[in-house]
Order: structure tokens, then sequence, then C-alpha cells
């Protein structure tokens, strides 16, 4: 080889070196970036998913409450405790266990926390026994030592005396949206978030996937399927806002009753996710080997057959991959919600498709505007529970994929 050729060869080599250095080094610092922002959040979570909780001894063996244990068993269970004084003994014991100044600072009404347990277990209607319920957000502060500092003393000596603490609150996943944040849940967004998408995938994936067996098996090469496949290709590269607009305009001046409904909310975003599933159904429907059409053309198969028992099995992992893309790029999405009103505040969580409601990046949008720290926490919490949604989401998808999934 001439000095020359091993020159030039020498630095192919060199060149190649120092691509793949290159490239480790983009996919190191990735990896370091996505693990500083899960680092972060996470820290940050870890306050969000707890509150603080005044514990103290009630006592209700003298008889103090009169209520017979069949109303327990009904709906209005309650408001027979409410009726019973219920809220006067909590109170009275808050003030006889944390004094004056510690029972005002106790959420305004937790006692809706003794009387859903006593509903649960009424034999602790005649027992003693531990309460646990939310301090109120100013004590809650100043135990995190964030504001409030005239209550910093009270909550030093509450929590010195193991009255005042810190727990993990299995109710922020259970409850709506509330005003303050020792009283906020996930639970409102998170329903709305999984009937949303639920309306989303039924009317995107059926109607993107049969789009796509049309225009790639039956309807040929002509002007009006090459305009269609212009349009589709426009569509997918829109601003999701867009889609918003159009969602404000036709569905809720079709229906202006279901304003920041689950129902709307996922027919806007099945607008902007079918281009994307058309377009990767396409290609998967292309990948198929055409050998897999001759051979069930040869054995006597319509070309409805053909396509249906053959050709579209084969392309369903592929479908199923734009449809992951579709669905989790729809689940992050808040511009086109907040153009059709799912912003409002809503504090119980949506009974239907139709009830107003909300979804988990809006909640997460309106708790960051906030500037009490508790909510910044909460939000935190919130972005874990809306990765882990998604991550359910997408593996589930991954395992149908993976089911469908045939060699050939």
């Amino acid at each position: 080889m001439s000095d020359p050729a091993a020159l030039r060869l020498k630095r192919r080599y060199a060149a190649e070196r120092r691509f793949k250095v290159l490239g480790m080094a983009a996919v190191l610092f990735s990896g370091l970036v996505l693990a500083f922002l899960l680092f972060s959040m996470t820290a940050n979570a870890i306050g969000g998913f707890k509150r603080a909780e005044l514990r103290f001894e009630l006592d209700l063996t003298s008889g103090v409450l009169t209520v017979d244990p069949a109303q327990l068993r009904g709906p209005d269970a309650q408001d027979a405790l409410k009726g019973a004084g219920l809220p006067d003994v909590v109170a009275f014991a808050a003030a006889r266990e944390l004094g004056d100044a510690g029972a005002a600072e106790v959420e305004d009404g937790a006692w809706r926390e003794v009387a859903a347990r006593i509903v649960r277990d009424p034999v602790l209607l005649a027992g003693k026994f531990t309460v646990s319920l939310p301090a109120s957000d100013d004590l809650a502060a100043a135990l995190r030592g964030d504001a409030h500092k005239e209550l910093q003393p009270l909550a030093s000596r509450l929590a010195d005396e193991g009255k005042l603490a810190s727990a993990f609150d299995w109710g922020f996943l259970s409850r709506g949206d509330a005003t303050g944040p020792q009283d906020v849940g996930i639970w409102g967004a998170l329903k709305g978030s999984i009937l949303t998408m639920a309306v989303t995938l039924a009317l995107a994936f059926p109607v993107g996937v049969l789009a796509a067996v049309y225009l790639e098996e039956f309807s040929g090469r002509n002007r009006w399927a090459e305009m269609i496949e212009v349009s589709i290709n426009n569509l997918a590269a829109v601003p999701s806002i867009i889609f918003g607009l159009l969602g404000l305009a036709v569905f809720l001046g079709l229906f202006p009753n279901w304003r920041s409904a689950p129902l709307i909310g996922g027919m806007t975003l099945a607008l902007m996710t079918m281009p994307v599933i058309v377009i990767s159904a396409r290609n998967a429907l292309k990948a198929v080997p055409p050998s897999i059409r001759d051979a069930a053309l040869a054995v006597g198969a319509s070309r409805v057959q053909t396509v249906f028992h053959h050709v579209l099995p084969l392309a369903m992992p592929g479908i199923l991959t734009g449809t992951i893309i579709g669905m989790a790029r729809a689940l992050g999405e808040t511009a086109p919600l907040l153009m059709i009103g799912m912003r409002a505040f809503v504090a119980t969580p949506p009974e239907g498709l139709t009830s107003p409601a909300t979804v988990l990046p809006v909640q997460i949008f309106l708790w960051s505007d906030e500037i009490d720290r508790g909510f910044v926490e909460r939000t935190s919490a919130a972005i874990i529970v809306l990765l882990l949604f998604l991550l359910a989401m997408n593996g589930l998808a991954i395992y149908l994929r993976n089911r469908f999934e045939k060699r050939w």
C-alpha cells in the first residue's frame, strides 16, 4: 500500500474513533441529565407525598356520641356523626392534648377523617384511639421553616412532644383538588387523565388504523389519495394549540354544556393523535413483505381477507409503536386542554365522561403557579404520578406489541 493511501486509511480510522468517542460522550451526557432530573424531582416529591399531622388521643369510651350503629351503614353516616357532636368532641380532645394554640391549628373539617374512620370500624364509637389529623397550612409551613416565624416555637414544641410530625399522606392519592397544600389530592386529575386517554384511544386508534389500511391497501395512487396523504403529514406537524382552538370552536360549539369534560378533551386529543397513528400504521403496513400478500391471494383469499387476516396482524407491532408515541404525546399535552376549559378548579373527581374534570399536566401547571412551597412539593409528587402513569400505559402497550409480534 502506498504512503498516501495508508495516510488516508489512518485518517479514516482516526475519524471513526473520534465519532465513537463523541457518540459515547453524548449518550453519557444525556444519561447524566436524565439522572439529575429524576433525582431532583424525586427529592422534592418525597415531601410532596407527606403532610404535617397533629396526633392526640380521642376518648369515646364515656358514650359522648349517641349514634345508632345502623346509621353508620347508610349514605348519611358522616352527617349523623356530625349531628351527634363529633366535631365538638374532636375539638375538645385537641384542646386538652395540644393546648388551645395547637387545637386552633387543626385543619378545618379534619373531623371528617375521624368520621370516615369510625364508619369503617364502628367499634371505635365506644373506644379510645389515636388520631392523626392534618395541621393547618400555616403550621405546616412553620414546621418546614419556610414562613410564619411566630408559629415556629409552637411547631417545635409539638414536634418535640411527638404530637406534630410529617407523615405519608395516603389521602393525596385519593382526594381531589383543594385550596391548601395540606388538603390537595391527585386522584381527581388522575381519573380525569384516565377518562380522557380512554376517549382518545377509543377514537384515534380504530379510525387511524382504518384510514391507514385504506390509503395503503385499497385507495391506489391517485390525486385524491396524494392530497389526503399530504394533509395528514401536515397535520402531524401542526402545533397542539391549533387543535385546542378547533376543539373550542367545533366540539364546544356543538356541546356547550360539556365544557372541561373528559369527552371533549378526548375528542380534541384524538384529532391531534390520529395523524401520528396513520403515518406509523402506513409505514408498518409497507414493511410487511409482498410475499405475504401474494401467498394469501394465491390460495384464494380475497383482498379484504388478505389485509385483515394476514397483513394487519403482522403490522400490528409497528402500529402499536406509533400508538405509544401518539398517546404519550397526548398524555403530556396542556395547551389544547387549556383552550377547552380543563384548567377549572375541580374539587371532586369526575363521575363520568361528561363531568367537569382536569388532567395531570394541567393540574401540575396550576400547582406550579402557586407561591406556597407546599404546592411546589405537591407539584413534584404529581410529576412522579404522571411519570408512573405514563410508564404503566407504555408498559401495557409494549406488552401488547410483543404479544402480537410475529416473525417470518
